[in-house]
């Protein structure tokens, strides 16, 4: 495997943090995909028209060239240790980078009152953790609740998991979902009083409205290390009007922020989400390269 260097960036003394870890090199200016885009499309054993999940790296390269993979646990459901050393092993030989495990377990409760509950939450998240090192990513997130927990349980349960992730070299990262997409400060509020080296990865369509969109973005993009370029419905020419792509992207080109942009777009046709993810790829680059 290749070694990972570690910098310090500018971005970890927002809000008086201390220096995180960014371990972003070799992915600036880098285009790829959250595993959530190919929902129907990838299958650990796949059906006749599926993508397999342990070829997915050569499938990134080949059909759609690009080599970041952000993965998340429903993509893995199912996979053995075997299984998930082959994929490390096939995105190395493809070169590509397995950067984020994203964990979505929506019923484990990191704020319970009662003790056993979140223990048993921590001990789910960590085996988890364990899975993403085992894959070499650089992040991983856990999933926020759609309601707002208990501020004072949740961020004590959000540190113990943030050290144990530092002890496997990795890098904890928050994205705006659930009860976040309403308020443009909760998310970045929520790192500063993680602390820890904690980093973002801005979802810039988990928001309630354009005017929480921007501002949060404006507020999440100096603390993130990657970023959810999510898509709605494009149109012929690449409109999009739930919200406007470019100023997404400007704001974060801003800030400092440079890659990777892992983009997530979903259509249940195969035919139809493969040109909406190179549509959006392009978008991005050639953004990225005026």
């Amino acid at each position: 495997m290749q070694a990972r260097s570690y910098a310090l960036t500018r971005r970890s003394v927002v809000f008086g943090l201390l220096p995180a870890l960014v371990r972003g090199e070799g992915l600036e200016r880098q285009v790829g995909v959250t595993t959530s885009s190919f929902t129907g499309h990838l299958a650990l054993k796949p059906k006749p028209g599926q993508i397999a999940l342990l070829d997915l790296p050569r499938f990134m390269r080949a059909e759609l060239d690009m080599r970041v993979i952000d993965l998340n646990t429903r993509t893995l459901a199912g996979a053995t240790t075997q299984d998930l050393e082959k994929l490390r092993g096939n995105a190395v030989k493809e070169g590509c980078v397995l950067t984020n495990l994203k964990l979505n377990y929506p019923d484990l409760l990191l704020d319970s009152p009662e003790t056993a509950v979140r223990d048993q939450a921590l001990a789910t998240y960590k085996q988890a953790i364990d899975q993403a090192a085992l894959l070499g990513c650089r992040w991983t997130r856990v999933l926020p609740q759609l309601r707002r927990p208990d501020w004072e349980r949740y961020v004590a349960s959000m540190r113990k998991l943030t050290e144990y992730a530092q002890s496997r070299s990795i890098q904890m990262v928050v994205e705006n979902y659930g009860w976040m997409e309403s308020d443009p400060s909760t998310a970045a509020n929520l790192i500063r009083d993680i602390g820890l080296h904690t980093a973002a990865q801005p979802d810039i369509g988990n928001w309630s409205a354009n005017a929480v969109r921007y501002d949060g973005l404006s507020k999440l993009f100096p603390l993130a290390v990657s970023c959810d370029f999510k898509a709605m419905e494009l149109g012929p020419a690449g409109e999009h009007k739930a919200y406007d792509l470019h100023r997404c992207f400007e704001i974060g080109w801003k800030a400092g922020f440079r890659g990777p942009w892992c983009i997530e777009h979903l259509n249940n046709d195969y035919a139809a989400e493969m040109r909406g993810l190179k549509a959006v790829r392009d978008l991005l680059r050639g953004w990225m390269a005026a």
